[in-house]
C-alpha cells in the first residue's frame, strides 16, 4: 500500500458532523500509526480509469517488523510481498521495471504539516465492509496537487475506503475494503510467496545517493514539496539515469534525467488515472537530456515543473 496507503468513495450513508481541522489531524495521526502497529487482513477493490481489480492483502506487525503480501485475485496473476516496505519478489506484469525507488517504509503523516497546504475536516460517517467508519476530507489550497476523501475505521484508524480526487473533483482513483479481518493475525503461511513470484535486487554499487553527473535543481516548486530523496544509477550501457524525488507529505512525484545519446525521442505528455508522465528536451553542454516528471499531480502542475528543471550544465533551449 502507498503513502497514504490505497483509499476510495462509496458510502452506504452518512451524517453531518462538525468539521474541525483538530479532530480530522487526530485521524490522520491515528492513521500514519496505524499500518505500522496494526496486523490484518482482507480484501479490497481498486479501480483506475474506470477497471477494477479485486485483491487479498495479509499485513503482519511483528517484533516492530511489517511484513505485506498482495495477491491478484482477478485478471493476469500479480503478486507482490514486501518487508518494510522493500520489494521482495513481484510476479506478472509487475515484474518489468520494478525496483526499490518507491518501496521506502511507509511514512508517518505530519498532519501540522498538511494543514499549510489542505484543507482538513471530518465531514461524516459511513459503514464499510462491515465496520463502522469516520470520513475525512484532505482538500487541497491550491491547484498544484489532487485531494483525498478518507473513510477510516472507527476502532483502528485503517483506510477502510477512500477516493482520490481532481481538481474538478472527478474520480481518478478508488479503494474499498470488501473484507477485513483485525482480530487474526496472518500466519507466516500466509506471507510466502508463490513459486513464481520473482525475487527482487538492485546491486549496491549501482545505484548512489547523488546525482552523478549535474547539480540539477527546480526553479519552481509547488508550495511544500521538499526534495526527499536523489539517486543515480548506471545501466549496462553505462548510461547513467539521475532521479529527484520530492514530495509534501501526502503527494510525491520525481523527476528522472537521462541523456538521449543522440536519438530521437519524442516529448511526452500522458495521464493514467492519477499518474501523469511528461517529458521535455533539455540542451546541456553535453549534448540532450531528457527530463521526465512523473507523479500523481495535475498534469499542469508536472509540465510547469518540467519547465522549471535546471542544471549546472545547462544551456538555453533554442
Amino acid at each position: 500500500m502507498r503513502a497514504i496507503p490505497l483509499l476510495t468513495l462509496l458510502f452506504s450513508s452518512w451524517f453531518a458532523l462538525p468539521a474541525h481541522a483538530d479532530e480530522a489531524q487526530d485521524w490522520l495521526t491515528r492513521l500514519g500509526r496505524a499500518e505500522q502497529q496494526q496486523s490484518f487482513q482482507g480484501t479490497f477493490i481498486y479501480e483506475r480509469n474506470g477497471s477494477f481489480s479485486t485483491y487479498d492483502i495479509w499485513h503482519l506487525v511483528q517484533n516492530g517488523q511489517v511484513r505485506e503480501r498482495l495477491l491478484q485475485l482477478d485478471g493476469s496473476a500479480q503478486e507482490i510481498v514486501r518487508v518494510e516496505g522493500h520489494t521482495q519478489c513481484v510476479s506478472g506484469t509487475l515484474v518489468a521495471g520494478l525496483g526499490n525507488s518507491r518501496d521506502s517504509a511507509s511514512r508517518s503523516l505530519n498532519p501540522q504539516k498538511l494543514n499549510q497546504f489542505y484543507d482538513l475536516a471530518v465531514i461524516g460517517k459511513s459503514r464499510v465492509a462491515g465496520r463502522n467508519a469516520i470520513i475525512v476530507s484532505i482538500t487541497p489550497r491550491d491547484p498544484y496537487r489532487y485531494g483525498f476523501e478518507l473513510h477510516l475505521d472507527r476502532e483502528t484508524a485503517l483506510p477502510l475506503k477512500s477516493l482520490l480526487l481532481s481538481e474538478q473533483g472527478r474520480l481518478l482513483e478508488r479503494f474499498q475494503f470488501v473484507r477485513l479481518n483485525t482480530s487474526a493475525a496472518p500466519i507466516d503461511r500466509d506471507l510466502q510467496p508463490s513459486r513464481d513470484c520473482t525475487p527482487v535486487a538492485i546491486g549496491r554499487s549501482e545505484t548512489s545517493q547523488t546525482p552523478a553527473s549535474n547539480a540539477w535543481h527546480l526553479d519552481w516548486l509547488p508550495p511544500g514539496f521538499e526534495l526527499s530523496s536523489t539517486t543515480s544509477r548506471k545501466d549496462p550501457q553505462t548510461t547513467t539515469l539521475d532521479s529527484l524525488m520530492y514530495d509534501d507529505g501526502l503527494a510525491r512525484f520525481s523527476v528522472f534525467l537521462e541523456p538521449t545519446d543522440g536519438a530521437s525521442v519524442s516529448e511526452t505528455r500522458t495521464q493514467l488515472g492519477p499518474t501523469v508522465a511528461v517529458s521535455r528536451h533539455v540542451n546541456t553542454v553535453d549534448g540532450q537530456m531528457m527530463v521526465t516528471v512523473v507523479g500523481e499531480i495535475p498534469i499542469g502542475t508536472a509540465e510547469r515543473i518540467a519547465l522549471s528543471v535546471r542544471g549546472e550544465k545547462a544551456a538555453a533551449n533554442p
